[in-house]
């Protein structure tokens, strides 16, 4: 043996010699000073259901309250809705909560879409190195639910709007509720969930009645719900709920234009050096002189030929874009070439620029904007104008403000009078707006500009109150920021919550129910649950 490996022997043995010798004089010590400081005795928690029943807890939603999150339907988030926050809080001891069953998607990665080579995208991760999200490429196709159906306590849909709620077509146009529908092409969600028979439920349905709009960059002014088919599905569902004897909590719907799909990429999103701005600079003289012609023939307006102009500089610049509202120029950069103004060639070169214009702060490019901008032989957003469907317009946020907020009011309205007709209130309703506006550091003049509130002027009061300027919010003495970063409470598709962001609104539920049914329930621990996933 070696005079190290000895000596190392020796140590061992001295040491357990002296672990030996020294027991019993340290166990003594150990209990002596377990008496002088006694453990705190750790119970399970419990709590009390007050005045409502809740061992039938259904929730009726989309994606927001199938789980969905980063961009796909998979069996992590769907454990982290705050649907099934709510039903587990529901199971502590005395409130009398029951089993919370959801549909299980059964993947890991779930299904976001479909990659080159047919390659099956999964949910969205967070690449640091790029920086930004980018999806996961071992997705798998939803398949049909395996468990039991008629079991089932989650029948939130992905995709839903609330026009969809009663109709039996949405399980042949949506596979998310044709995998777990009782008999797809006939049931509707409203008669599964009615099935169910609820003694609680929560129901938030709404925001895909402006957000597909949205989303899809303005293109399509129809997929923006009108308000009478929104009245008639909120009260005709609304009513069959309350139908059966169940309490229920209903939500408005949050802002829209501020979540971080809309945000992430800037209006001036195009970073230049002196030497390439100049050579755009020249590019573009021949666009800026046709325009200056046009204003010359008083075809169009010096204001008009000014907004569409195209300067470059060092520095952030405006993305060039396509605006479908603004007047198509083709027949007038045609009668410059019948005043010979320009020739038939420098026509041709202008054919890009019907209805194209620099961005300005008003404008909100969409996040997957992102993956086209600078592409191409002429770069898009740079030289050639992005598409429509990666931007929203000034007129296209106003629309879909305008139509969240209709819609909102509808809810208020359909609530008081389902709650009058009864004479009690039978429907709590829960309004998010005020904690969306504290998280995303909105102004008093920003919540009148997005139509916040429900109308009245208590309610936008109560927004008012919680709109502090100062940018996401504090939980437990830790700052939560309104994005997908690894503090935010977004996932990475920039739209749904990440497990965080669920726990805020689960607890704002419990909130209301503690006020109306006077519930002794505790909170979900936000800091408890991931942020989101970093590759």
């Amino acid at each position: 043996m070696k005079m190290k490996n000895l000596k190392l022997y020796l140590f061992a043995l001295l040491a357990s010699g002296a672990i030996m010798t020294s027991c019993d004089e340290e166990e003594n010590l150990v209990e002596q000073r377990k008496s002088d400081n006694p453990l705190p005795v750790v119970t399970d928690p419990s709590g009390s259901n007050g005045t409502v029943t809740l061992t039938k807890y259904v929730s009726i939603g989309n994606s927001i309250t199938a789980g969905y999150m980063d961009g796909a339907l998979y069996t992590n988030g769907q454990a982290h809705s705050f649907a099934n926050m709510l039903g587990t809080q529901f199971q502590i001891s005395g409130v009398g909560g029951t089993t919370f069953n959801q549909p299980d998607i059964n993947s890991d990665f779930g299904y976001s879409g479909m990659g080159p080579g047919n390659t099956i995208l999964g949910r969205y991760v967070l690449d640091l190195s790029i920086p930004g999200p980018k999806p996961t490429l071992t997705g798998q196709v939803p398949t049909a639910y395996a468990g039991n159906k008629a079991e089932l306590n989650n029948f939130a849909v992905p995709g839903m709007r609330i026009v969809d709620i009663n109709s039996a077509a949405l399980a042949g146009s949506n596979p998310l509720y044709a995998r777990f529908a009782s008999t797809p092409g006939t049931s509707t969600v409203l008669s599964d969930a009615l099935a169910a028979s609820p003694t609680f439920y929560t129901y938030w349905l709404g925001n895909n009645d402006a957000l597909g709009y949205a989303v899809g960059g303005g293109v399509n002014a129809a997929m923006i719900t009108s308000q009478a088919d929104f009245q008639n599905a909120l009260a005709s569902s609304l009513t069959a709920l309350v139908g059966t004897g169940a309490k229920g909590v209903v939500m408005t719907l949050p802002p829209l234009v501020v979540l971080p799909y809309f945000r992430a990429v800037k209006w001036n999103a195009i970073p230049l050096d002196q030497a390439t701005a100049d050579q755009l600079n020249t590019a573009f003289a021949g666009l800026n002189a046709a325009l200056n012609g046009l204003a010359a023939y008083n075809l169009i307006s010096t204001a008009e030929a000014a907004k569409r102009k195209v300067t470059y500089q060092a520095g952030p610049n405006a993305i060039l874009m396509h605006d479908k509202d603004l007047e198509d120029l083709g027949p007038k950069f045609d009668a410059l070439v019948g005043a010979q103004a320009i020739t038939a060639a420098q026509r041709q070169a202008l054919e890009p620029y019907r209805q194209s214009r620099p961005a300005t702060s008003s404008d909100l490019p969409v996040l997957s904007a992102a993956t086209v901008l600078g592409t191409g032989t002429a770069p898009i957003g740079l030289a050639i104008p992005i598409e429509d469907k990666y931007i929203l317009s000034a007129n296209e946020v106003v629309k879909t403000v305008t139509a969240r907020a209709t819609f909102n009011q509808t809810i208020k309205g359909v609530v008081d009078q389902i709650n009058a007709g009864a004479g009690a209130t039978v429907i709590t309703l829960v309004d998010v707006q005020p904690k969306f506006a504290d998280l995303f550091g909105l102004d008093a003049a920003t919540v009148d500009q997005l139509a916040l509130g429900l109308g009245t002027q208590s309610s936008i009061a109560a927004v008012k109150a919680e709109a502090d300027g100062e940018l996401g919010i504090k939980v437990n003495g830790t700052n939560l920021a309104p994005d997908f970063s690894p503090n935010g409470v977004f996932s990475t598709d920039g739209i749904h919550p990440n497990p965080r962001g669920h726990a805020i609104i689960a607890n704002l539920i419990l909130s209301a129910m503690r006020t109306a049914y006077g519930v002794d329930i505790p909170d979900v621990d936000v800091l408890a649950q991931r942020g989101i996933l970093v590759q």
